[in-house]
């Protein structure tokens, strides 16, 4: 029998300082009232955006050591989630992970953390980028941002994009090449729609055994936190596990990270610390009243 409280194995790093990875997994899933199940990829003393002279610990033979444990205790999960991976070796225990020890129709989250803004991360490598092709292949469903669907896909980042409009075509091939690597589903976070001074963005999806898009619209702040993107996976892991439809996960995802980043833009806190995540929890239980995802067709 599964257990009353679905169950999902985090795997990510654990960073002291800055609202990032599981210092913003674990408290959203708890609120959502999901056990979080941590299996740290590696320790750092602050997350690596913003801040210089981190210090790292990669935590690849304890992550064996752990799985192999959990193995032992026959651990079942109803979602493995993986994000950021301290070495390009541990794409073989994420693997590992989700062969044995996802429940049957579990969902296998990868959120393949590899750069952003156009620039692969400083602990990050081309050869990451080889073995995180080949671990999405594992997943029902990738939620890259726009830099790292073009290192999945082996395309030149393309910076115009921030100054004009991005064919939908070329977006929605995209879309449907990042599924051909093996996820049924595809979602891209901080896709630029070209508007020149406002820096508008959207998240667009594709599901593919459904061969349907969808896009939300997402409000422009001008700043930029480390750990939205972690942020907005976890909501969308935990809504789909509640039995949210995709378009409306990704809406809810969306509008908490909104909310997050206004209420820490609000304050002119250290954009490096990242979102006000502590005054916005609360809100993942209160009713939705509203929703603004679309159906994303040849038309729009």
């Amino acid at each position: 029998m599964p257990p009353s409280i679905p169950r999902v194995a985090a795997i990510h790093d654990l960073s002291g300082f800055g609202r990032t990875s599981l210092m913003v997994v674990i408290p959203i899933f708890s609120a959502m009232g999901i056990q979080v199940c941590p299996l740290p990829t590696a320790v750092l003393s602050t997350h690596t955006s913003g801040f210089e002279n981190f210090r790292f610990v990669d935590l690849s033979g304890p992550m064996r050591d752990f799985l192999h444990h959990w193995q032992e205790l026959g651990l079942q999960f109803e979602a493995v989630y993986s994000g950021f991976l301290g070495s390009p070796g541990q794409v073989e225990t994420v693997a590992e992970c989700i062969d044995t020890c996802l429940a049957p129709g579990g969902l296998a989250m990868v959120d393949p953390v590899l750069g952003d803004n156009g620039k692969l991360d400083p602990t990050m490598s081309m050869e990451m980028v080889e073995r995180m092709r080949w671990l999405v292949g594992k997943a029902s469903c990738i939620t890259p941002n726009f830099t790292e669907a073009a290192l999945l896909l082996g395309e030149p980042y393309p910076h115009e994009a921030h100054t004009q409009a991005l064919p939908n075509s070329m977006i929605k091939e995209w879309l449907c090449r990042l599924t051909d690597l093996g996820p049924d589903v595809a979602v891209v976070t901080s896709v630029p729609q070209g508007t020149g001074a406002s820096h508008a963005t959207a998240v667009v999806a594709y599901h593919k055994s459904r061969n349907t898009f969808w896009k939300v619209d997402c409000e422009y702040v001008p700043a930029f936190y480390p750990g939205t993107g972690d942020t907005f996976t976890s909501v969308l892991t935990g809504s789909l596990l509640q039995g949210d439809s995709l378009p409306l996960a990704i809406d809810r995802a969306v509008r908490f990270v909104t909310l997050g980043i206004r209420a820490a833009f609000g304050h002119d806190a250290p954009q490096r610390e990242g979102i006000f995540l502590e005054r916005v929890l609360s809100s993942l239980n209160a009713p939705l009243t509203a929703s603004s995802y679309t159906l994303w067709t040849d038309a729009s």
